[in-house]
Parts: structure tokens; C-alpha cells; sequence
């Protein structure tokens, strides 16, 4: 077991997103996941049916306490819902974890249509959380809203990923999963440059439930592990390839992934 990471997430009762595809992912990548939860979600592969939210006092201290005492090689930041709850994890981090690379999913919206993030949120987040990040990690959806922009194909992607660089992330991978086409372009830019381009064959499938936090969290496991991004990102990739292609095929709406498909074990 290598790469401690720290998980800032919502949790998804029907398992196939947030904490619970976080810590699966993780452990599957060889890494140790812990975890501070932002929100209890009511949900199955149809739908967000409620959500129950977590204090930001209580969220700030599960941060502390795992800080103080286990440490973490890299901190994976999902569902921030709201702006008090976005400032009280980013006083913890600017505090207890200045130099932890941190790679930051802007969860606004669940595979099913919920909202995930407060109107009034996304100014906090672009304001303070997107400002700490390593790597920033939208989906188009997200993309598209955060920069403004209509993102229709690869020229439109290109044109969004240099403007969210310029929102202070060193790094920004936007996915392009939502784009039309069969094959998916995945576009990971440093400081404002394109610096590689990321494609390979789209499965036709509903089941991808929790695609976005699974990338993610593997993308962070990688870092704690001291791969380069070139590498996490690649491994990611090829990791939720596998776990789409082998989905069990639970549930009646979009399914979740198979986070325990076998993988070669991270060695140093």
C-alpha cells in the first residue's frame, strides 16, 4: 500500500459515486483512502431522491484530525454544495496542508440531473477552491459552465481549457466523455499550454455512473504515489476504461462501475 489520499466528498448510498467509488478506486489503485464526507445523498443508478447536509464546523474538524495525525500525499476534493462549506474546507487546507498536491472535481450535477452545487457556489468555487488546485478535472457540462462557453467540439474544449487555466489551477483536464463521436479526447493542459492529448475508443453504454469521481480519485492516487500527471492521468484513463467495460450491470438507470476490476499494483 502506497500514496495516503484525502478524499473531501459527498456519499452516494447506491455506491457507484463519491465516497464510496473514491475509496474503491483508490484502494484498487494500490493507494490508502480517508475520508472527510460533505453530505449524505439518497440515491440509486435513477436519481439524487435527497440530501442531508454535513455542518461545516464538522467537516472542518474530520479534515483536522486526519491531518494532524495521518497525513496525506495528495487531497481529491468532490461535492462542495455550498459557499460556507467550500470556505471552510479551503481555511483547513491553506492551513493544514499548503504543499499537498490537490486535485479538485467540480461536482455540479449527478449523472441523473440533480443539482449538486448552489448557484451561488460556483463563485466560491472558482473564487477560492479552484484557486488551490493541482489539477482541476471538469467534465464539458462543468466546463461549460464554469468558463461561460457553448463547447460543442474540440476546438470550442480547447478554447475552455486555456480559459480555466487561467483561474489559477497549475494543471486542467477537461474530459470529453459528453462530446459526440466514437472516440473520446480527454485534453490535459499545464499553465496554459496544451500539454498532451488523451484518446481511445468510446463504450456505448448507460453504465458510467461515478466516471467523473473515479477519474478523479485515481488521478489522485497516482500523485500520491509520485507518478508524474502524464502518468496518473494515463493510468486513470485506463483504469476507468476497464471499469466501464466490465460494469456488473447493476440498478435500472446509469450503473455503476466495476471498481474492483484487477490491476497491476503501483511499485515504485
Amino acid at each position: 500500500m502506497k500514496g495516503r489520499v484525502l478524499i473531501i466528498a459527498g456519499s452516494d448510498s447506491g455506491g457507484g459515486a463519491g465516497i464510496q467509488a473514491d475509496i474503491k478506486t483508490v484502494t484498487a489503485l494500490g493507494g490508502y483512502a480517508m475520508t472527510a464526507i460533505t453530505a449524505l445523498t439518497a440515491q440509486n443508478t435513477q436519481g439524487v431522491f435527497g440530501i442531508h447536509e454535513v455542518p461545516p464546523a464538522f467537516i472542518a474538524q474530520q479534515l483536522e484530525v486526519v491531518l494532524d495525525d495521518i497525513g496525506a500525499d495528495c487531497i481529491k476534493v468532490g461535492m462542495l454544495h455550498r459557499p460556507d462549506v467550500i470556505d471552510a474546507v479551503c481555511d483547513v487546507l491553506q492551513e493544514k496542508a499548503p504543499d499537498v498536491p490537490i486535485v479538485v472535481d467540480p461536482v455540479m450535477v449527478a449523472k441523473g440531473g440533480a443539482s449538486l452545487l448552489e448557484a451561488q457556489a460556483v463563485a466560491t468555487l472558482k473564487r477560492r477552491m479552484i484557486l488551490l488546485a493541482t489539477v482541476l478535472t471538469p467534465n464539458i457540462p462543468e466546463a461549460a459552465a464554469l468558463t461561460g462557453m457553448t463547447i460543442r467540439d474540440r476546438e470550442t474544449a480547447l478554447a475552455a481549457g486555456m480559459m480555466l487555466s487561467t483561474l489559477g489551477p497549475k494543471y486542467v483536464l477537461v474530459k470529453g466523455g459528453h462530446m459526440e463521436g466514437d472516440t473520446v479526447v480527454d485534453l490535459l493542459f499545464k499553465e496554459r499550454h496544451l500539454l498532451e492529448t488523451f484518446e481511445g475508443p468510446r463504450l456505448h453504454t448507460a453504465n458510467t455512473h461515478g466516471t467523473g469521481c473515479t477519474t478523479a480519485s485515481a488521478i489522485a492516487a497516482g500523485l500520491a504515489q509520485g507518478m508524474s500527471m502524464r502518468d496518473a492521468v494515463g493510468r486513470a484513463r485506463a483504469y476507468v476504461f476497464e471499469a466501464i467495460r466490465t460494469n456488473p450491470g447493476f440498478g435500472h438507470g446509469h450503473g455503476p462501475l466495476n471498481h474492483g476490476h484487477t490491476v497491476r499494483p503501483f511499485t515504485a
